[in-house]
């Protein structure tokens, strides 16, 4: 039993980053404004970057766990239509 607990711990522990790791996900609702994204984009764990509108899109700029991603979210219904993560 005591090697049981210990499996369950070391498992919990090694898989916790990735627990951790907020995962926006196309088809997500983030909001239609500025304010509402960057709380629900926070929330999961992301820094905002830069939020702006272009093409009658809201491109979202974020950080998380030092990758950068762009979130592209619907004007009218607030879901993620698209994610793309950037390369340098």
């Amino acid at each position: 039993m005591e090697n049981l607990k210990t499996l369950t711990l070391v498992t919990l522990l090694i898989g916790a980053p990735a627990l951790a790791m907020a995962n926006i996900s196309v088809g997500d609702k983030v909001g239609t404004d500025e304010a509402e994204i960057r709380a629900v984009v926070e929330a999961q764990g992301y820094t905002v970057s830069e939020i702006e509108i272009e093409d009658g899109e809201i491109e979202v700029e974020v950080l998380l766990d030092g990758v950068e991603t762009e979130l592209v979210v619907d004007m009218t219904t607030g879901i993620v239509t698209e994610i793309e993560l950037e390369d340098d």
